[in-house]
């Protein structure tokens, strides 16, 4: 199944003192790194949020405007960057049929984009006249939904955005009301998959820490273990 991606990494970390929720560190890795790996069967991924450095060769990276403006307008910068070859400023080739979206701030978010792709590759198959419909959004084990794990259709994904924007209401707008007319299939992810980063209490329960790797000299000092 072909699909690109948008991992968002722009919010305030209002409740983590300010500390960018990307380079938190859970199983060895910061956050934004397993999000990649995540995402890793992407044709094209790309980064919405301030400048993350250095990231794999191919990866894209945006911001959304104005910066902090929320999640639906992240979505929707990415959805820009995406369709244009930021190289030489020409349109890209076509898109994927789908594009995952991905908050960076779910430490064990490989386990529900696995189990997004499978069940959306079951239903193309399945019944290849609707390929896919709109996509599909993770849904916890407590029945949470999670929309920000979820692969949506690129051209339903792109009227919901132009929409919007022609409404003028993509900055701090719920990422609920953006994908209200889209018809996502819901799916139950693996327990504690779709679980997020908040606040440092989340952080200990997740097993994640504060503390930057150390990448080498000029890598950053410890913010929080």
């Amino acid at each position: 199944m072909e699909f690109d991606a948008i991992i968002l990494a722009g919010g305030r970390s209002s409740r983590l003192g300010g500390v960018p929720k990307s380079g938190l560190i859970y199983d060895g890795a910061t956050l934004l790194e397993r999000s990649l790996r995540a995402a890793g069967a992407a044709g094209r991924t790309v980064v919405v949020g301030p400048d993350p450095g250095d990231l794999p060769d191919g990866v894209l990276t945006c911001r959304e405007e104005p910066p902090f403006a929320g999640p639906a307008a992240a979505i929707a910068a990415g959805l820009a960057a995406l369709a244009v070859d930021q190289a030489g400023g020409h349109e890209a080739a076509a898109p994927a049929p789908f594009t995952l979206v991905l908050a960076c701030d779910m430490p064990r978010s490989a386990e529900a984009v696995r189990a997004l792709a499978e069940s959306l590759a079951a239903s193309v198959a399945l019944v290849p006249e609707r390929n896919g419909g709109d996509g599909v959004m993770a849904v916890s084990a407590d029945g949470r939904k999670q929309p920000l794990a979820g692969f949506y259709g690129t051209a339903a994904l792109q009227r919901c955005v132009a929409d919007a924007a022609g409404r003028g209401g993509l900055e701090n707008a719920s990422v609920f009301a953006l994908l209200a007319r889209l018809d996502v299939r819901e799916v139950r992810v693996p327990p504690g998959s779709t679980d997020d980063v908040d606040t440092w209490d989340d952080a200990s329960a997740l097993g994640v820490s504060g503390r930057i790797p150390d990448r080498g000299p000029g890598s950053g000092p410890e913010l929080r273990s």
